[in-house]
């Protein structure tokens, strides 16, 4: 693995984990396993998306197409989360 392609993964991986932590912070989520969750959860959704948009290869670095695909996925799919766990809870 070339040096562009472990920091495409790295971009990826931050992105996803930053999106996650930011989603616990505006669903004022307090339980640290809760939180953990969200985090991993954002980072997994990044990796998968933006390797699926960059047609499955981080070879050549990482395209603006791929990080939007990550980006608009990791939201969309932590958007989800926070109301399939909010109907939970009132039920």
């Amino acid at each position: 693995m070339e040096n562009w392609d472990k920091m495409a993964l790295l971009v990826l991986i931050v992105l996803g984990a930053t999106l996650g932590w930011l989603a616990s912070i505006l669903a004022r989520t307090e339980a640290p396993g809760d939180i953990l969750r969200q985090v991993a959860f954002g980072l997994l959704v990044s990796v998968v998306a933006g390797e699926i948009a960059n047609d499955g290869t981080m070879i050549g670095s990482l395209s603006f197409l791929s990080l939007g695909v990550a980006l608009a996925a990791t939201g969309v799919t932590l958007v989800l989360y926070h109301a399939l766990v909010r109907r939970k809870a009132k039920a």
